[in-house]
């Protein structure tokens, strides 16, 4: 059983990745800053008792506790380490851009030095964001005309970079990829696609920044694993990949289609509110090169990933409250 090691693993993304690949037979390390979360975000919840026993989770911040991360990956020794791990929201990061830059560059760097000369490693595969563009349509998973409108953006530019120069000068088994925004069942409620779910099932008002213009493309929780296993299995160190969908819509069109999934009209529950600061109109990924190398395509349209979402937050509902819907910065 090949182990991989999960920097943030109770993320949405990290949680929902630990349990796929704990069903296809990996042992996973999670490390993450927070507990892990209650049932109903919480997807290795559903995992059978006999899986869990090849999960190992450890609660580790890694600003205060670098030691403490550097004993846990040398007693583990894990062959890959996927990093999901940093302050990931945006509109927080103009509020605490020290902490921003303390976890996603500072810390990593020291994790960098620490990693580059094992010889257990064999690839490192960085999550990253297209946000590093700003406001741009992306030609090519090698187009490098970075241009972060945000500190959070700016934060994975600059380790982007820093990773690049890493592989050139010691040969750091580095793989970057850059993500359309995941969603799927499990997700933090703050997030765009289950806040709609959870305010349309409850008949609230929606207060959409700047009217929803800007446009993104959106990967089920599923296809985004799937991406990722197949960077596990065949990506190659060096290489960069990008994974999106066919689909590219606006937020409005996102939230108003699922208003009208609950029978309601958009135009008496979306209300329009200033923009958040940084917002980017335009994320336009090209993943022709990803498909093709590593024959990766995404199988959910955005219509019925969100179906499958909705089931989800049905099945917990009585569960959700107030608390749910913010971000607490920890």
């Amino acid at each position: 059983m090949r182990k991989i090691l999960i920097l943030g693993s109770n993320s949405y993304s990290g949680n929902y990745l630990s349990d796929y690949l704990l069903n296809r037979k990996f042992k996973v390390v999670g490390v993450s800053l927070s507990n892990e979360s209650p049932d109903k975000f919480n997807k290795i919840s559903t995992t059978t008792k006999k899986l869990k026993k090849n999960f190992f989770f450890y609660k580790v911040d890694i600003n205060k506790n670098f030691n403490l991360l550097k004993k846990i990956i040398s007693t583990h020794n894990p062959e890959i380490i996927i990093d999901f791990l940093g302050q990931g929201m945006v509109a927080e990061s103009w509020e605490y851009p020290e902490l921003t830059f303390n976890t996603n560059v500072i810390s990593k760097i020291r994790l960098y030095e620490f990693l580059k000369n094992k010889k257990f490693l064999r690839k490192y595969i960085k999550i990253s964001t297209p946000e590093v563009f700003g406001s741009s349509k992306i030609k090519s998973s090698k187009f490098e005309n970075y241009n972060p409108s945000t500190p959070y953006a700016l934060s994975h530019m600059v380790m982007e970079k820093y990773l690049n120069l890493m592989k050139k000068q010691y040969s750091f088994p580095i793989i970057l990829s850059r993500f359309a925004n995941f969603y799927g069942p499990y997700q933090k409620l703050y997030r765009i696609i289950p806040l709609a779910i959870h305010k349309a099932y409850n008949k609230e008002k929606f207060l959409l920044h700047g009217g929803g213009l800007s446009k993104r493309s959106f990967i089920y929780s599923e296809d985004f694993c799937n991406g990722i296993l197949k960077m596990i299995k065949s990506g190659m160190p060096g290489d960069i990949y990008q994974f999106s969908s066919k689909e590219y819509v606006s937020i409005k069109e996102v939230v108003e289609y699922i208003y009208k999934k609950h029978g309601l009209n958009p135009k008496e529950y979306i209300k329009k509110v200033s923009d958040r600061p940084g917002k980017d109109l335009d994320y336009k990924i090209n993943d022709d090169d990803t498909r093709k190398k590593l024959k990766w395509k995404n199988y959910h349209t955005l219509k019925n990933g969100i179906e499958e979402t909705i089931n989800w937050y049905k099945s917990y509902q009585k569960m959700f409250n107030k608390k749910d819907e913010k971000f607490k910065i920890k």
